[in-house]
């Protein structure tokens, strides 16, 4: 049985994902301009609508570990097992997202383990329960591991278990474009930029290639270089690195889950309170 603590932190990781998914323009990736998937070939309002399919399991994942207390093989085997009834229903309700739920489905368990750690700490919880092996998992290898081994890319299993060190560039990025004077869909979408600019994206790899990665590396730096999207020439580049990323049909889907999980983080009780003032306790009450 879920609490109403359980329920709150299913409700914000849903939260971060829609309000990664209603960020624009999003170079090669869906924003509110495709609402006929014209050109992500995935409708934006279906994604929408299977976002919230993820808050059942992940409120499950979150009482799981607040019933385990710890980051054991055994809660990572039940979440694993968590993980595969949310996609089959994420899958009913439309699809997409399975990047973001291993995201976001660690990194809820992690901050159901101590409410009040701070984003480090819950990152660093989500390290030790991906460092577990699954060993109820299909013996079958996904895309995604198939794509690691043949590039030598860490993947999601990878980012995971070095303690997401995208997720805390992309937090990184947030806090250096707030205090630069840049307005949130800015500072978000640098955020982004910031991870696709580094990011060995294996559903990329799988599409483009090598050669599509570094485009898409070098492409994301060039928006940071000229001085982020908060600035003219930066608006600019972006516009012309989405128009060209659209143009390829190259899409960086592991960037956005990741982006996800740091806005999730990012609207934790510690790390709102740290830059409000808000205790912990009252945004739990508030939850």
């Amino acid at each position: 049985m879920t609490s109403r603590e359980d329920e709150a932190l299913a409700q914000a990781a849903v939260t971060a994902l829609t309000g990664q998914l209603a960020l624009a323009p999003k170079p090669g990736l869906p924003d509110p301009r495709d609402l006929a998937a014209r050109r992500t070939r995935m409708d934006h309002s279906a994604l929408l609508w299977s976002a919230n399919a993820l808050a059942p399991g992940l409120a499950a994942m979150a009482a799981a570990a607040r019933r385990t207390g710890e980051p054991t093989p055994p809660l990572r085997m039940e979440l694993g097992a968590i993980g595969r009834g949310t996609e089959h229903s994420v899958a009913l309700a439309g699809g997409g997202h399975r990047g973001a739920l291993w995201v976001l489905g660690l990194l809820v368990a992690a901050a159901a383990l101590d409410p009040r750690a701070g984003t480090k700490d819950v990152a660093a919880s989500a390290k030790h329960i991906a460092a577990h092996p699954d060993r109820r998992a299909p013996r079958r290898p996904s895309r995604g591991s198939s794509i690691s081994a043949k590039y030598g890319a860490a993947g999601a299993r990878g980012e995971a278990r070095a303690g997401f060190p995208h997720v805390q560039r992309a937090l990184d990025a947030l806090a250096a474009a707030r205090s630069a004077g840049a307005d949130e869909n800015e500072a978000r979408l640098d955020a982004l930029l910031t991870v696709m600019s580094t990011l060995q994206d294996t559903e990329l790899l799988h599409t483009a290639g090598p050669i599509g990665l570094r485009h898409v590396q070098a492409g994301a730096r060039g928006v940071l270089d000229t001085g982020g999207t908060a600035t003219e020439a930066g608006r600019e580049a972006l516009h012309a690195f989405d128009a060209g990323l659209h143009a390829l049909e190259w899409s960086p889907r592991g960037s956005a889950g990741l982006l996800a999980g740091a806005l999730f983080l990012d609207s934790s009780p510690a790390a709102v309170g740290s830059r409000s003032g808000t205790s912990i306790s009252a945004r739990l009450r508030a939850a």
